[in-house]
Protein backbone atom coordinates (compact mmCIF):
# COMPACT_ATOMS: atom_id res chain seq x y z
CA UNK A 1 0.00 0.00 0.00
CA UNK A 2 1.33 3.33 -0.47
CA UNK A 3 0.01 7.25 0.86
CA UNK A 4 -1.78 7.84 -2.25
CA UNK A 5 -4.30 4.79 -1.14
CA UNK A 6 -5.15 7.13 1.64
CA UNK A 7 -6.15 9.93 -0.10
CA UNK A 8 -8.37 7.55 -2.58
CA UNK A 9 -10.25 6.25 -0.05
CA UNK A 10 -10.87 9.68 1.22
CA UNK A 11 -12.19 10.96 -2.23
CA UNK A 12 -14.19 7.78 -3.15
CA UNK A 13 -15.61 7.76 1.12
CA UNK A 14 -16.88 11.45 -0.01
CA UNK A 15 -18.44 10.67 -3.51
CA UNK A 16 -20.38 7.23 -1.26
CA UNK A 17 -21.22 10.17 1.07
CA UNK A 18 -22.33 13.07 -1.18
CA UNK A 19 -24.39 9.62 -3.48
CA UNK A 20 -25.91 8.15 0.00
CA UNK A 21 -26.50 10.96 1.83
CA UNK A 22 -25.77 9.17 5.13
CA UNK A 23 -25.40 12.10 6.73
CA UNK A 24 -28.77 12.23 7.37
CA UNK A 25 -29.18 8.92 8.71
CA UNK A 26 -26.82 9.37 10.98
CA UNK A 27 -28.50 12.69 12.50
CA UNK A 28 -31.92 10.07 12.52
CA UNK A 29 -29.79 7.15 14.32
CA UNK A 30 -26.48 8.64 16.43
CA UNK A 31 -27.66 12.38 17.57
CA UNK A 32 -30.69 11.42 19.55
CA UNK A 33 -28.15 9.12 21.88
CA UNK A 34 -25.73 11.53 21.65
CA UNK A 35 -28.14 14.12 22.96
CA UNK A 36 -29.09 12.37 25.73
CA UNK A 37 -25.27 11.55 26.37
CA UNK A 38 -24.54 15.34 26.76
CA UNK A 39 -28.23 15.87 29.08
CA UNK A 40 -26.79 13.15 31.14
CA UNK A 41 -23.00 14.55 31.68
CA UNK A 42 -24.44 17.67 32.10
CA UNK A 43 -26.94 16.47 34.91
CA UNK A 44 -24.04 14.93 36.63
CA UNK A 45 -21.04 16.53 36.84
CA UNK A 46 -18.83 13.71 38.11
CA UNK A 47 -19.49 12.65 34.86
CA UNK A 48 -17.92 15.30 32.94
CA UNK A 49 -13.90 13.86 33.16
CA UNK A 50 -15.26 11.25 30.70
CA UNK A 51 -16.53 13.01 28.32
CA UNK A 52 -13.32 13.25 26.52
CA UNK A 53 -12.79 9.34 26.86
CA UNK A 54 -16.03 8.71 26.00
CA UNK A 55 -15.92 11.27 22.56
CA UNK A 56 -12.40 9.32 21.66
CA UNK A 57 -13.74 6.14 22.40
CA UNK A 58 -15.52 6.38 18.67
CA UNK A 59 -12.25 5.78 17.23
CA UNK A 60 -12.96 2.31 18.83
CA UNK A 61 -16.21 1.79 17.99
CA UNK A 62 -16.06 3.11 15.00
CA UNK A 63 -15.46 -0.43 12.51
CA UNK A 64 -18.98 -1.56 14.39
CA UNK A 65 -20.79 1.36 13.62
CA UNK A 66 -19.83 1.98 10.54
CA UNK A 67 -20.91 -1.49 8.92
CA UNK A 68 -23.91 -0.62 7.81
CA UNK A 69 -22.02 1.96 5.63
CA UNK A 70 -19.66 -0.44 4.28
CA UNK A 71 -22.32 -2.12 3.08
CA UNK A 72 -23.88 0.66 1.27
CA UNK A 73 -20.81 1.03 -0.25
CA UNK A 74 -20.20 -1.95 -1.41
CA UNK A 75 -23.16 -2.08 -3.08
CA UNK A 76 -22.34 1.30 -4.78
CA UNK A 77 -19.18 0.01 -6.33
CA UNK A 78 -21.25 -3.06 -7.30
CA UNK A 79 -23.24 -0.58 -9.47
CA UNK A 80 -26.30 -0.50 -7.33
CA UNK A 81 -28.56 2.67 -6.84
CA UNK A 82 -27.69 3.17 -2.81
CA UNK A 83 -30.43 3.09 -0.48
CA UNK A 84 -30.66 3.28 3.35
CA UNK A 85 -32.29 0.16 3.28
CA UNK A 86 -29.17 -1.54 2.14
CA UNK A 87 -27.56 -0.60 6.01
CA UNK A 88 -30.17 -2.79 7.39
CA UNK A 89 -29.39 -5.67 5.13
CA UNK A 90 -26.23 -6.29 6.95
CA UNK A 91 -28.80 -8.00 9.35
CA UNK A 92 -29.25 -10.78 6.67
CA UNK A 93 -25.78 -11.30 5.72
CA UNK A 94 -23.88 -14.62 6.04
CA UNK A 95 -21.44 -12.70 8.07
CA UNK A 96 -23.64 -11.15 11.02
CA UNK A 97 -22.83 -13.50 13.23
CA UNK A 98 -18.99 -13.13 13.39
CA UNK A 99 -19.87 -9.36 12.99
CA UNK A 100 -21.91 -9.73 16.43
CA UNK A 101 -18.72 -11.38 18.04
CA UNK A 102 -16.34 -8.54 16.77
CA UNK A 103 -18.76 -6.09 18.11
CA UNK A 104 -18.80 -7.62 21.27
CA UNK A 105 -14.41 -7.22 21.64
CA UNK A 106 -14.54 -3.71 20.55
CA UNK A 107 -17.32 -3.04 23.01
CA UNK A 108 -15.28 -4.64 25.76
CA UNK A 109 -11.99 -2.78 24.73
CA UNK A 110 -14.15 0.50 25.07
CA UNK A 111 -15.78 -0.22 28.01
CA UNK A 112 -12.00 -1.25 29.30
CA UNK A 113 -11.04 2.24 28.15
CA UNK A 114 -13.35 3.84 29.93
CA UNK A 115 -12.46 2.00 33.67
CA UNK A 116 -9.27 2.61 32.70
CA UNK A 117 -9.77 6.20 32.06
CA UNK A 118 -11.80 7.07 35.27
CA UNK A 119 -9.22 5.15 37.18
CA UNK A 120 -6.68 7.47 35.62
CA UNK A 121 -8.49 11.00 36.70
CA UNK A 122 -8.75 9.64 40.04
CA UNK A 123 -4.89 8.69 40.28
CA UNK A 124 -4.05 12.05 38.94
CA UNK A 125 -6.83 14.63 40.24
CA UNK A 126 -8.89 12.80 43.16
CA UNK A 127 -12.80 12.30 42.99
CA UNK A 128 -13.23 16.49 43.52
CA UNK A 129 -16.73 16.55 41.31
CA UNK A 130 -16.18 20.00 39.16
CA UNK A 131 -18.34 22.52 39.48
CA UNK A 132 -18.30 22.90 35.68
CA UNK A 133 -17.31 22.18 32.21
CA UNK A 134 -14.74 25.29 31.77
CA UNK A 135 -13.92 24.84 35.47
CA UNK A 136 -12.71 21.04 35.08
CA UNK A 137 -10.55 22.25 31.55
CA UNK A 138 -9.20 24.76 33.78
CA UNK A 139 -7.81 22.68 36.19
CA UNK A 140 -6.79 20.10 33.90
CA UNK A 141 -4.57 22.89 32.01
CA UNK A 142 -3.15 24.62 34.63
CA UNK A 143 -2.74 22.02 37.19
CA UNK A 144 0.23 19.19 37.45
CA UNK A 145 -2.29 17.07 38.40
CA UNK A 146 -4.05 17.72 35.29
CA UNK A 147 -1.58 17.68 33.02
CA UNK A 148 -0.53 14.56 34.14
CA UNK A 149 -3.72 13.27 33.43
CA UNK A 150 -3.78 14.46 29.96
CA UNK A 151 -0.31 12.95 29.26
CA UNK A 152 -1.21 9.38 30.63
CA UNK A 153 -4.80 9.78 29.27
CA UNK A 154 -3.30 10.36 25.99
CA UNK A 155 -0.46 7.64 25.98
CA UNK A 156 -2.99 5.05 27.72
CA UNK A 157 -5.63 6.26 24.89
CA UNK A 158 -2.97 5.34 22.13
CA UNK A 159 -2.57 2.19 23.29
CA UNK A 160 -6.12 1.10 23.45
CA UNK A 161 -6.99 3.06 19.50
CA UNK A 162 -3.97 1.10 18.28
CA UNK A 163 -4.97 -2.22 19.55
CA UNK A 164 -8.42 -1.79 17.61
CA UNK A 165 -6.89 -0.34 14.89
CA UNK A 166 -4.66 -3.58 14.67
CA UNK A 167 -7.77 -5.69 14.69
CA UNK A 168 -10.44 -3.93 12.92
CA UNK A 169 -8.65 -2.01 10.17
CA UNK A 170 -10.17 -4.36 7.48
CA UNK A 171 -11.97 -7.12 9.31
CA UNK A 172 -15.33 -5.73 9.30
CA UNK A 173 -15.46 -5.14 6.02
CA UNK A 174 -13.31 -8.56 5.24
CA UNK A 175 -16.01 -10.24 7.06
CA UNK A 176 -18.94 -8.50 5.41
CA UNK A 177 -17.66 -8.65 1.42
CA UNK A 178 -16.18 -12.55 1.63
CA UNK A 179 -18.24 -13.85 4.44
CA UNK A 180 -14.71 -15.59 6.73
CA UNK A 181 -14.92 -15.72 10.05
CA UNK A 182 -14.01 -13.81 13.14
CA UNK A 183 -10.52 -15.09 13.76
CA UNK A 184 -9.70 -15.03 9.97
CA UNK A 185 -10.73 -11.49 9.57
CA UNK A 186 -8.52 -10.34 13.05
CA UNK A 187 -5.27 -12.10 11.67
CA UNK A 188 -6.08 -10.52 8.00
CA UNK A 189 -6.27 -7.12 10.06
CA UNK A 190 -2.93 -7.65 12.17
CA UNK A 191 -0.77 -8.95 9.04
CA UNK A 192 -2.27 -5.52 6.74
CA UNK A 193 -0.74 -3.45 9.68
CA UNK A 194 2.74 -5.71 9.69
CA UNK A 195 3.09 -5.20 6.25
CA UNK A 196 2.28 -2.01 5.83
CA UNK A 197 2.76 -0.18 9.15
CA UNK A 198 3.45 3.56 7.86
CA UNK A 199 -0.04 3.63 6.22
CA UNK A 200 -2.22 1.69 8.52
CA UNK A 201 -0.64 4.12 11.41
CA UNK A 202 -1.44 7.34 8.91
CA UNK A 203 -4.79 6.14 8.81
CA UNK A 204 -5.06 5.30 12.34
CA UNK A 205 -3.78 8.83 13.13
CA UNK A 206 -6.05 10.97 10.30
CA UNK A 207 -9.23 9.22 11.48
CA UNK A 208 -8.43 10.37 15.33
CA UNK A 209 -7.52 14.19 13.69
CA UNK A 210 -11.05 14.16 12.10
CA UNK A 211 -12.91 12.55 14.82
CA UNK A 212 -11.10 14.87 17.32
CA UNK A 213 -11.96 18.37 14.69
CA UNK A 214 -15.57 16.64 14.00
CA UNK A 215 -16.42 17.12 17.72
CA UNK A 216 -14.91 20.34 18.28
CA UNK A 217 -18.41 22.41 17.38
CA UNK A 218 -20.87 20.36 19.73
CA UNK A 219 -20.47 17.07 17.98
CA UNK A 220 -21.93 18.68 14.86
CA UNK A 221 -19.09 17.80 13.04
CA UNK A 222 -19.48 14.42 13.30
CA UNK A 223 -22.53 14.35 10.81
CA UNK A 224 -20.43 14.72 8.14
CA UNK A 225 -16.97 12.96 9.34
CA UNK A 226 -18.16 9.73 10.66
CA UNK A 227 -20.38 8.76 7.51
CA UNK A 228 -17.39 9.83 5.13
CA UNK A 229 -14.94 8.01 7.39
CA UNK A 230 -17.23 4.80 7.26
CA UNK A 231 -17.51 4.85 3.61
CA UNK A 232 -13.52 5.65 2.94
CA UNK A 233 -12.62 2.92 5.22
CA UNK A 234 -14.56 -0.17 2.99
CA UNK A 235 -12.52 1.69 -0.08
CA UNK A 236 -8.86 1.35 2.42
CA UNK A 237 -9.74 -1.95 2.91
CA UNK A 238 -10.48 -2.85 -0.81
CA UNK A 239 -6.98 -1.42 -1.58
CA UNK A 240 -5.37 -3.24 1.34
CA UNK A 241 -7.15 -6.50 0.81
CA UNK A 242 -6.89 -7.53 -3.23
Amino acid sequence: MEMEDIRTSLRKGWEDFAACRSDVMFIVLVYPVVGLVLIGMGLQMELVPLLFPLISGFAILGPLAAVGLYEMSRRREAGEAPRWGHAIGVLESPAFGAIVVMGIYLAALFLLWMLVAAEIHQFTMGNAVPSSVMAFLTEVVTTPGGQLMMVLGIAVGALFALAALAVSVVSFPLMLDRHVGAPVAVATSIKVLLANPKVVLSWGVLIAVLLALGALPLLLGLIVVLPVLGHASWHFYRRAVA
